[in-house]
């Protein structure tokens, strides 16, 4: 077994192979990586999402922008405008910005008619006025695929793991899912094979009292109600997004209607899982 190690887009990355990868294959990855980033990420001041929020406007369609934002509609639709990809002026106002600053101010509300501010066609995207891309909700889970596809010629078993979210093809893993208190230990465990698994928590990306990642995009404010949540689907991307959905009410409809299998667990302890689900979890009571 080979295990391929290495930092980017802030978190710890570890492709699992039978063989090592050749170097071809490396050098693949980390260009897929790069793009990707270059194009999405906020905390780079080269971006095209950073040169968005500065001047609005329109630039050339990254390759990714159509089947994100379309899933970024269902989501939005579903969650009652709860998951919205401008929610990064959010983020910001409560510390959580490019230069870490991670003081933070009054909660900042996303735009509510998002959709007419940023449009795609087949050649452009444009941001009708400045505003703050923020793609956390499915863009890791995204990227995992993306990495998965890239090494689609490597034979036996391939594990794309990001941090946690994660993609298995050709075989299967036993995953534990992390206790969000306590990362020494896990409320269960589950195997996953030949799909993907993606987990969200308050208690990754926190700062100070009740400050998080995960914000009510209506609002501009931190959520209470869930405090970690896993999802289980045919790729990342869609595992992803529905880790973020269930969060908030309609998050489990949506999870059904795609065929997505998922446990959360309440900030009280409790936890809810799907019908689908078939891990084990541990010393957990059932959500009313």
């Amino acid at each position: 077994m080979s295990i391929w190690g290495f930092e980017a887009i802030g978190t710890r990355w570890e492709i699992v192979a039978d063989e090592p990868l050749p170097a071809s294959e490396l050098v693949a990855v980390t260009a897929v990586i790069a793009r990707f980033d270059a194009e999405w990420s906020r905390f780079r001041a080269d971006s095209v999402v950073s040169r968005l929020r500065a001047h609005g406007g329109a630039v050339p369609a990254p390759e990714d922008a159509t089947v994100m934002l379309e899933l970024y509609r269902e989501l939005s639709t579903a969650t009652g405008g709860a998951v919205n990809p401008l929610i990064g002026a959010g983020l910001e106002a409560l510390g959580y910005d490019a230069d870490f600053t991670l003081h933070p101010g009054e909660p900042q509300a996303a735009p509510r008619d998002w959709e007419r501010m940023l449009r795609l066609t087949s050649s452009e995207l444009t941001l009708r006025e400045p505003a703050t891309i923020d793609i956390g909700a499915l863009g890791k889970g995204r990227l995992v695929d993306l990495v998965a596809e890239t090494l689609a010629t490597v034979p036996g078993r391939l594990i794309v793991d990001a941090g946690g979210d994660l993609r298995v093809r050709g075989g299967s893993a036993r995953v534990g899912l992390e206790h969000p208190y306590d990362p020494t230990s896990a409320i269960g465990v589950v195997e996953v094979a030949d799909r993907a698994l993606c987990a969200s928590a308050v208690n990754r990306r926190a700062w100070g009292d009740g400050l998080h990642h995960v914000l009510d995009a209506r609002t501009g404010r931190p959520v209470r109600t869930w405090a970690a949540t896993w999802a289980i689907a045919d790729d990342a991307m869609h595992a992803d997004a529905i880790a973020t959905a269930l969060f908030f009410d309609g998050g489990a409809e949506l999870a059904a209607r795609w065929g997505v299998d998922w446990v959360r667990m309440s900030t009280d302890g409790r936890a809810e899982w799907s019908h689908g689900f078939d891990g084990e979890l541990f010393g957990t009571e059932p959500a009313p």
